[in-house]
């Protein structure tokens, strides 16, 4: 059987969890600093060690995002937190700059490199240059098309990893300067302020104060607006082509997402590996109910056209709430962690780890004393009454 791995984002512990449960092979997280992802809610060192021990006690991986590109005045605290971590047991770092490769050999810290796509690696060349270099795995750049990829990894011995779903970047694999020159906050060092979503208008050199609308439709001016990656129709395709890890965007996403993203691709991945038909069509109404901008398959099929931006809006779809977190399952009562209000004859639904969605009718909600609720309020436990038995770390939902 193939060896292909589902990889995760993970933006806090309750994610990281929700990756597990839904059915990840590794997650990819940060520590509070040099990762990318500035505001998520990370983890201190003693938290991510409690991360790796989890991680590990479930047969899974933890990988550590320090793809920062730092400054010369970065070094010193980076090789101590890069020594930290292969203490704690972190399965391998995600880096983007050279230096950083160098400081590890260099320190001689035992701790496997994978190259993050933010190093635009685009040819099988480069792949070849990062292996001599010392790396287990390269992360491709997300503009390449499918025949580039399987010819990389064709032509090359190191692990290869693509990105299958999530959000696109306009400038090539995140490497943008419009966050620094628009706010003064730096992309690549984890504080992108995401201007390619603003609306624009145009101003004349000689009247500064008139501004001038780039019209599109009705709804306003997108240019810079992508849509979201989603690659589930060739899941067994670029299995196939010899890929081995898939990677899921959305660390600054919910647990919602994460959950319902990861199992609907468990799902693709499984069929492939045990030579099943997969309908992806009937996966698609899972994945259009958590945030998106409408879906692109990118560059994955040819060069990325108009079709692959968002002319509406840029903000994100959403057809269904988010209510809370099942946390036990026992004598036909439910209990699970709110996260949004929730009413009696409320209709909603309980996503199992498993994918399996149970309807639900809200008829008693009890709170954690067992006194019957008209409502709930959020980040307080809830009890309902549940025939269906439900898995620990599944996901309470209501459609709009």
């Amino acid at each position: 059987m193939k060896n292909i791995e589902l990889l995760a984002p993970a933006g806090n512990f309750e994610k990281l969890e929700t990756a597990v449960n839904f059915g990840a092979d590794a997650v990819y997280l940060s520590g509070k600093h040099f990762g990318l992802r500035a505001k998520a809610a990370n983890f201190e060192i003693t938290e991510l060690e409690d991360a790796l021990r989890y991680l590990h006690s479930t047969g899974k991986k933890g990988y550590i995002t320090v793809n920062i590109y730092p400054r010369n005045d970065d070094f010193e605290d980076l090789k101590s937190y890069i020594g930290a971590l292969s203490e704690i047991g972190a399965d391998a770092v995600i880096i983007s700059d050279p230096g950083v490769l160098h400081l590890i050999k260099k320190s001689g810290i035992r701790l496997p490199v994978h190259i993050s796509t933010q190093s635009n690696t685009v040819n099988y060349m480069s792949v070849k240059f990062w292996e001599e270099m010392g790396a287990a795995r390269v992360i491709l750049a997300r503009e390449l098309g499918r025949d580039e990829i399987k010819f990389i990894c064709e032509n090359t011995g190191i692990e290869i990893e693509m990105f299958v779903h999530g959000a696109m970047c306009i400038s090539h694999s995140g490497r943008c300067v419009l966050s620094n020159y628009f706010t003064g906050r730096d992309a690549n060092r984890g504080e992108c302020s995401h201007p390619c979503r603003w609306n624009y208008y145009l101003v004349e050199e000689t009247r500064p104060y008139e501004y001038l609308p780039v019209v599109e439709s009705e709804n306003g001016t997108f240019i810079y607006n992508s849509k979201d990656l989603c690659l589930l129709e060739y899941i067994d395709e670029i299995i196939n082509m010899g890929v081995a890890s898939l990677k899921i965007e959305g660390r600054m996403k919910s647990a919602m997402y994460t959950g319902v993203v990861t199992g609907v691709y468990r799902q693709a991945v499984d069929a492939s590996l045990n030579g099943k038909q997969f309908e992806w069509e009937e996966w698609m109404p899972f994945l259009e109910s958590v945030s998106n901008r409408g879906y692109t398959t990118g560059f994955y099929l040819e060069n990325a056209d108009e079709q692959s931006m968002n002319y509406s809006t840029s903000s994100y779809y959403r057809n269904c709430d988010f209510i809370g977190v099942v946390t036990e399952c026992n004598g036909g009562m439910v209990k699970f962690l709110c996260k949004t209000k929730l009413e009696k004859n409320d209709k909603i639904y309980l996503l199992d780890t498993d994918m399996r969605e149970i309807p639900y009718k809200v008829e008693k909600i009890y709170d954690d004393k067992m006194n019957v609720c008209e409502s709930t309020k959020p980040n307080f436990e809830y009890y309902l009454p549940v025939n269906d038995s439900v898995y620990e770390g599944a996901l309470v939902r209501r459609y709009k």
